[in-house]
C-alpha cells in the first residue's frame, strides 16, 4: 500500500488529475455498457466528446496520448472497479476527442492455433496503437476484409 501511495505522489499533478478522471469515468462507462450496450455507449461518448475543430496529432500529442492510455490501464487495474480494455479504450477515445484529436477506437482479435480467440479493444492515433508497442491483435475490420478476400478468391477458383 505504501509503495502505491509513493508512486502516486511521484506522478506530476496533471497526471494525478487524469488518473482520477479515468478512475471516475471507467465505472460510469461500465454501467453504461451494461445498461445501454456498446453501440449506444459509444454513441454517447462520441456525442459528449465532439470537438468543433478536430486536428492532426503532433509528436507531442502522440506522446501525451500514449501516456493517457497507460494511465487508463493503471486506472483500470487500481481503481474502485477493475475494468476491461473496452472501458479503458472508451475513456481514452473520449478524452482524446475532447482535445480535438482524431483517435480511432479499435476492436480486434488474436487467433492463435489451438486456443480460443482473444478479444481486445484499444485506441489508435495516426495509426499508432497507444500503450501497445507489440500488439498482436488484428482489428475486426481487417479480419473481415481478409475473410471477404479469401472468400472471393475461393469463389473465383471454384468458377474456373
Amino acid at each position: 500500500m505504501l509503495g502505491r501511495l509513493r508512486q502516486w505522489w511521484q506522478l506530476p499533478w496533471a497526471e494525478r488529475g487524469l488518473l482520477l478522471v479515468l478512475m471516475a469515468t471507467q465505472p460510469v462507462l461500465s454501467l453504461s455498457l451494461r445498461v445501454l450496450g456498446y453501440g449506444k455507449t459509444r454513441g454517447h461518448v462520441e456525442a459528449l466528446s465532439k470537438h468543433p475543430a478536430p486536428r492532426e496529432a503532433s509528436a507531442a500529442d502522440l506522446a501525451a496520448a500514449d501516456r493517457l492510455a497507460r494511465l487508463a490501464r493503471i486506472a483500470g487495474r487500481r481503481g474502485v472497479l477493475v475494468t476491461t480494455c473496452l472501458r479503458q479504450a472508451l475513456a481514452v477515445h473520449g478524452l482524446l476527442r475532447r482535445r480535438g484529436l482524431r483517435p480511432e477506437l479499435k476492436l480486434g482479435v488474436d487467433r492463435l492455433p489451438g486456443r480460443a480467440a482473444d478479444m481486445h479493444a484499444w485506441v489508435e492515433l495516426d495509426g499508432v496503437a497507444l500503450a501497445h508497442p507489440r500488439l498482436r491483435h488484428r482489428a475486426l475490420e481487417e479480419v473481415a476484409k481478409a475473410s471477404a478476400n479469401t472468400a472471393t478468391r475461393l469463389a473465383d477458383t471454384a468458377d474456373q
